[in-house]
Order: C-alpha cells, then structure tokens, then sequence
C-alpha cells in the first residue's frame, strides 16, 4: 500500500471534475428555437481547494450498536491540482485529495459526502481512492466512485450529496452500514410531491400532459390534457410550476416560460453548444418568424415546379435577411438528402414506395392481410369503421396471374393500413384550412423475386351531406403507368405517404418511443439505487431522453407550435397519438412478439431465430433481430450474475417497488396487461424490451427521418387536396399538368423548410453520443464478470455491423437498396457524429 502514507493514516484519491463554463443551458430558453441565445461565461467566487469538503463513509464499520449506518470520516479538503485532462466538451481537471482514515477502526470505505461552499455548481466527474479491495472480483488496487452529477451549493439541498462507490448490490445485499444510506438517497430522488422544482433539484416525480398549452381559438374540446381515462398518456416528470384555468375545457394547464427536468438529465455542455449551432445555421431564433412575414410577401408559397423544389438543395432558397447577423442576405441551403443523391425521380417507383414499407422510415406498420378483410362490407351507420370495398378481382389484375386464394396459401399479400387511426378525425382534420385527407389502405403482393409490389390504394373520408356527415366515401385506385390514370395513382400514393409520414412522426417515432420510455426512466430513478445492478444495466438507456421530451413538449408538440402547424392533423395531433396510446401494450414491442402479431413471422424453432419471416428480405427485421437477440443474450448473462432463481426476483424490494410504480403510476391509465415481474425470464424480458425501445427501436425510426423525408415529395407531411373528380377544373389542371397539380396536393414551401430543419437537427448524431455497445465511462461497474459479459456484447455488435454491411453489399436482396440505391444503414450500430443515416445510441437522446 505504497501511496497510502502510514503514519498519517491518510489515503489518498484522485477527485475529477468540471467547472462551470458553458452555454447557457438549453432548458433555460424558451422552447428549441428561441431568440436571444447567449453564451455565458461563469468565473468561480471562491478557492475550490478551499470550498469544497468530502468525508467518506464506511461499508464494513458501523459508528455503534444501535446505529447500523457506516462511520463518517473528517472532513477534508482538494488538494493540489495535478494535471489537467481535457476534454472536447469542457476542462475536466483532476486534483489529489487526502483522507485521514484508519481501516482497522473506520473499516472499508463504501461512500462519500461532497458539500461545496461555492454559488457556482461544478461537475462532479468520479473519485478513485488508493485502496487494495478486499473483494477478488473488483479491482484491487482502487476503489472508484463513478459520479457523473452537477453539485451545487450545500444550501441547495436538504441533506449532503452522497455518491456510492460503484460496486453493485441487492438490496437485500447491501452491506448494513450502507443500507441506510442508501433509502435516504432514493427518498431524496422522490421527493414529496409537492412545491415547485428548481434548476438545481435532482427529484424525480410524475404528472400528466398539462404543458402543452392551449390556443385562444380552441373550442370546448380542442387541446385537452392529456392522462387520465378520457385521454389516456403516458407520464412525464413533474415540475411543479404553476397552473391555470383553461375555461373553455376546464383543463389546467401548466404555465412556464423555461424548461425543468432533474439537474443532471440536462444535455451536456458540448450537446448544448450543438444544438445551439444548429439552430443558427438553420432557423433557429430570430429567422422563424421573419421567414413568415417576409420572405412569403415576396414570393409564393407554392413550389412552381419540381426544379424549384431541388433548388433547396442546389444552390438554397434565398432569405431576405441574414441569419448570421451581417448585412448580407442569407440562402438557406439543405443538405441533399439520400434519396435522390443517384436519382431525382426513383422515389416515384411503385417498387420504392413498396419497399420503404420495410426498409424505410417508418417499416413497422405493414402486416400481412387476413382473408375476412376481403369480405364483402356491410352496409354500417356513419362513422363506423368499415371493412375494405377492394375486392379479389380488383387486386388479382395486378398478381401476375396468381389468384388471391393461393397467395393466402403462401402468405404473398400484405396491407398497409391506416383506416381505423385516421378515419374518425378526420371530419375535424378535414374542416381544417387546406387540409384534405383521406384514411388509407394498400394492397401489396411478394413478387417471387422478393419485392413488395402494390396491388390497389383504397381512399376513404367521411362523405357530407350538407352539413351532416353520412356514412364513408370510398374510392380505390388501380396502379397505371400512363396519361392521367398515371397522375392519379401518383397522388393516391401521396395520400399514402402522407397518412405514414403522420402516422411515423406521431406514433411511431414520439409516441412509441420517446413518450413511453419516460416513465421507466422516472420509476427507475425513484426505485432502485444507482447500487442496484439493474440501475446499472438501464440507467445508460435513459441519456438525454427527458430533456429532449422536455424540450419537444416545449417547441415541437405544443399548442400551436411546429407539429401543428406543419403536420396534416394540425390542433389534433396529440389527442390522435393518445387514442392510438389506448391500445398500447408493453409486451408486443419486443421485435419478435411485434412480428409474430404483425403477421410478418411465424415461430418456427428450426430457424436462427426462433422465427420464420413472411419476407426474408425484410431489411428492419433481419438486422434488428440479430440487435434484438444479441441485446437479450447480454442481458440474460447480465441478470444471471445477481438473480440466482426467482424468488431473488420476488423478493428484491427495489425491483418490486420500482415495477410496480411503472404500471400502477408511469402507465396506470392502461388496462392493458403486464408482466408479473415474479420471474428471472419476467426481468429479462423487461429489461430487453425496455433497451430495444430505447436503443434500435428508435434509431430505426428517426435517423432516417432526413435520408428518406428531406425530399418532401417523397414523404409529405400534409395533404391539401382530395383526388380531383371528371368535369371539375383542378381534374383538368392534373391533365394538363401533373407535377403543379402534385405539388398543390403535398406540403408548401413554408412548411417544407420549417420540417426538413427539424428533420436535419434529429437526424444529426451528436458529437458526445454513446452508442449501443459503449459506456460513458470504463468504471461503470466494479464487477469484472459484468465488464467482461458487456464485452462480449461489444464484440457480437460488431460481427453484426459487418454482417448487416454483406447483406447491403448482396444484390441478390432488392429490398436492400431498392430503386434509390440506399443501402439499409440505421441498424449499424456505430456511426461518426453528424448526418449519417447510421448508429444506434443507447438512448433516445434526439
């Protein structure tokens, strides 16, 4: 024990850390896009050396008898600075500390109080102390406190900052004299429910969706809390802020000018900078507004032709202001997105508009089609749901000679179906200005080369009589290739991608990942101790997620703001994902549940897998279930370090109470249900679901939102007018001009712009983002089996990234590439920073 200096009795640690000196905290501005952004630059009033005491606290020696809890050492100070590591996103400096500590009476140190003195927080990296373990499993020439937490003044809190080190426990494991300890912390973490979170809280706590807001036009029922049973929803952190009267639906609303979430779920300083940068560059601030009433009072809000549209790309859209600040006019100019990078007019293909069902942005919706779906309708009352009016006839004109009973046989047809989530708003979607909307299903054959290839679209809306609406109005569209029947399959198609579009950014992107997640990571923060090996396994799943949910609900979502004014349901748009968040259940989105309900797989115990695929070249589902397998294998071996049967399950306190607040209070307005949690295979298949959602589920449907939907034409985001009818003037206007009457159906300008910057900012990885695979720090656990298995997990990751690169490489999988030529990358599990169209971060960070 060289470094430990005997006679003293002292021990010696290295302490790590940031001082304050960053931008402004994006939770702090108003909304994503604010105006006013500063950089500010904080000094530090007082010595740190001098400001800032630890004291550690024993895990083996208790201070008596009658009180179990560790002993305390004396307070000590930072002593010398002995180098300086720096960083890309700040200083991190490193300092030696000295502790006045005698094993042999205090014991084995197992934690440590920090308290600063200081106005200003610092960023609490880790401390490692000199210390041979006595424990073979874990290191045994330190122990490390891996921390990671802004600390504030100590006024700030109730009771001191504690940090643990970082070997994991049970909590029926945990060593006596640190079991106090630890419940004081997570009752610290919970909080009491009440009063008004500040910047500095580290309180985790629940509450519905009273911040988005509300419009002075609203009528009795538009813009309504969501959570509870009328509108079921999931959780959100709670922030206490104040609360008024909306009287004209009786709801109350959150009122806040900024943004809380826990101090250290904040972006970090190098992630703030980053997202300030972009926004600059783009349309963060001052532009918004300006491009609106200035830019749109010298030109059209129509794009004029195909080529103007294109210029976004090639060469930008000119601004009448400067974004940057200087006297010279700006261009706003879009990187080109990947699907048109080989070809302009591929995306116009019926093979890519089928394959992007699969490989695409949004590939989770399609299933395969039932027969009873093909029954004859009945004659229903209005606004009920109603089977399909295509018939076997309609679609065997497409299927190569094959009948429809035989390719029920074979599993060869497949829907896309969007009726029964659009159908009933869209009496409200449709009595909105310019929107014009249909709720759609299509109708694909698996062609014997492996392609998808669409068989018919049917088109419904509510049909109005008058001022009442009476029953559905039904059109289906039959594919062609030429004159006008051509120009109408075109934009049937369209209304296709847009329902999809809509339904990907609403559901499957927000609702089905980011919003459902937040739950799990609030419970987990209020249940299990970050000793707690399953703290340990999720905790790096949970990055970022509830400051981006924060800052959506601020800027993306809310009354009024972008969603709403760029997205085909407008005002409804949230009220839509929370009757589609009814039938939500936890279970089915693990990947293979989801295709085996989905029809897309069936179980067959003779493939790799467990399942055999409707589609074998099914891009989103061969790379995710080697993702998905690979993650429950890492889990399973993970868990089986700490779980030796089920009652160790059962009778885990943390995990009982940490499960049961998930579904009684993060999700309790489900009647759906849940895992019992009283099994290893229960916490397995938790835990996997939990990390697929977070980790592959999500970069599947957001890092290619830019790739595929940064050309609007190909993924538009509103429709503004139905299928024009014989005789009318626009039905000669789409014959003698099909792409003016294209564009006048999809997207305008203004909105155009407003969407593919957003969709650039959440394609973009970050420079700091820790991907699937990777930890933030080497000492996230002290357990080297653990280290060891995770590893493991690494190294399959990146076998698998290399399979998935031969696949793309195969020409021999069509789905693959498609038309566009855009190999299948977002299930690569690493990637660069920036616009990638790859990578799979641990979290939902974006």
């Amino acid at each position: 024990m060289s470094s430990i200096v005997e006679k003293k009795k002292l021990v010696k640690g290295r302490v790590v850390l940031i001082r304050k000196s960053v931008v402004e905290s994006i939770s702090n501005v108003k909304g994503l896009f604010a105006t006013g952004i500063k950089i500010v630059e904080h000094s530090l009033e007082l010595d740190i050396t001098k400001s800032v005491t630890f004291k550690l606290i024993s895990r083996t020696k208790s201070e008596n008898p009658s009180v179990v809890a560790g002993k305390v050492g004396k307070d000590t100070y930072l002593a010398n600075k002995v180098s300086v590591l720096r960083t890309s996103g700040g200083r991190a400096e490193e300092f030696d500390v000295y502790f006045e500590w005698d094993d042999k009476s205090m014991g084995i140190p197992g934690a440590f109080y920090v308290k600063s003195f200081m106005n200003d927080e610092f960023f609490l990296v880790s401390v490692t102390l000199e210390y041979p373990s006595q424990t073979s499993e874990h290191d045994l020439n330190n122990i490390h406190f891996d921390c990671n937490s802004w600390v504030h003044n100590h006024k700030s809190y109730k009771t001191d900052r504690i940090f643990f080190a970082n070997i994991p426990y049970l909590p029926g494991k945990t060593p006596v004299q640190l079991q106090t300890y630890r419940r004081e912390e997570l009752k610290n973490l919970r909080g009491d429910g009440t009063g008004k979170r500040e910047k500095w809280d580290r309180i985790y706590d629940y509450d519905v969706y009273n911040d988005l807001g509300f419009l002075n036009s609203d009528g009795a029922e538009d813009h309504p809390v969501l959570g509870g049973l009328k509108y079921p929803y999931p959780r959100r952190v709670r922030t206490g802020r104040n609360l008024i009267r909306n009287n004209k639906n009786g709801g109350q609303y959150e009122k806040s000018d900024e943004v809380y979430v826990p101090r250290d779920e904040n972006f970090s300083h190098e992630k703030t900078s980053e997202f300030l940068q972009i926004g600059t560059k783009t349309l963060a601030g001052r532009v918004e507004p300006l491009l609106l009433s200035m830019y749109l009072n010298t030109t059209s809000n129509e794009f004029n032709s195909l080529e103007e549209v294109m210029k976004m790309y090639e060469g930008g859209v000119n601004l009448p202001i400067s974004i940057t600040g200087n006297a010279t006019p700006s261009a706003l100019n879009f990187p080109t997105p990947d699907v048109i990078k080989e070809s302009k007019f591929a995306w116009m293909t019926d093979e890519e508009f089928a394959r992007e069902m699969i490989a695409g942005v949004n590939p989770l919706v399609i299933r395969l089609l039932k027969k009873e779906e093909l029954e004859s309708p009945s004659k229903l009352v209005c606004n009920c749901t109603q089977p399909s009016t295509v018939t076997k006839e309609k679609l065997e004109a497409n299927m190569d000679g094959v009948k429809v009973d035989e390719a029920f046989a074979g599993r060869r047809l497949f829907i896309l179906d969007y009726y029964d989530v659009f159908i009933t708003y869209l009496m409200k979607i449709n009595e909105l200005p310019s929107a014009k909307a249909y709720a759609t299903r299509t109708f694909l054959f698996l062609k014997d080369d492996g392609t998808l290839k669409p068989l018919a679209i049917e088109l419904s809306k509510p049909h109005r009589c008058g001022d009442r609406y009476s029953g559905t109005e039904t059109i289906v569209v039959l594919p062609a290739d030429q004159d006008v029947e051509n120009t109408i399959w075109q934009l049937a198609k369209a209304h296709v991608t847009v329902n999809d579009t809509n339904y990907h950014q609403l559901i499957s992107h927000w609702l089905h990942t980011h919003a459902v997640i937040e739950p799990f990571a609030i419970a987990t923060h209020r249940n299990l101790s970050v000793l707690h090996p399953i703290y340990k396994l999720l905790h790096p799943h949970f990055r970022d997620t509830i400051n981006i949910n924060a800052l959506a609900r601020k800027s993306l979502i809310s009354a009024g703001s972008i969603i709403e004014q760029t997205f085909l349901p407008g005002p409804y748009s949230m009220e839509m994902s929370s009757a589609v968040y009814k039938n939500w259940v936890f279970t089915d989105q693990a990947l293979p549940k989801d295709l085996i309900k989905r029809g897309m797989a069936v179980e067959d115990k003779s493939s790799p897998y467990g399942l055999s695929l409707a589609i074998k070249d099914y891009p989103y589902a061969v790379d995710g279930l080697e993702i998905w397998n690979a993650t429950k294998l890492w889990v399973k071996e993970y868990v089986a370090l700490y779980y030796s049967d089920d009652k160790a399950v059962q009778g885990d306190s943390e995990l009982q109470a940490w499960w049961d607040e998930v579904v009684k209070k993060g999700h309790g307005d489900l009647k759906s249900k849940w895992p019992k949690m009283q099994s290893s295979q229960d916490l397995i298949e938790t835990c996997t679901t939990i990390i697929w959602i977070a980790s592959a589920l999500h970069a599947a449907v957001n890092f290619g939102q830019y790739p595929y939907g940064g050309y609007i034409m190909n993924r538009p985001t509103q429709s503004r007018r139905w299928i024009p009818e014989p005789g009318t003037q626009e039905y000669e206007e789409m014959t003698n001009n099909p792409h003016e009457a294209f564009l006048k159906t999809v997207t305008p300008k203004y909105q155009t712009v407003i969407d593919l910057t957003v969709m650039e900012l959440l394609s973009t990885h970050a420079k700091d983002e820790v991907y699937l695979g990777q930890r933030n720090s080497l000492n996230w656990t002290a357990h080297e089996e653990a280290k060891d298995l995770f590893k493991r997990f690494r190294d399959e990751l990146g076998k698998i990234e290399k399979e998935i690169s031969d696949r793309n490489n195969n020409k021999g999988l069509k789905n693959r590439t498609g038309p566009v030529k855009m190999p299948y990358t977002v299930l690569l599990p690493s990637s660069e920073p920036g616009l990638t169209f790859r990578g799979i971060p641990n979290s939902i960070s974006i």
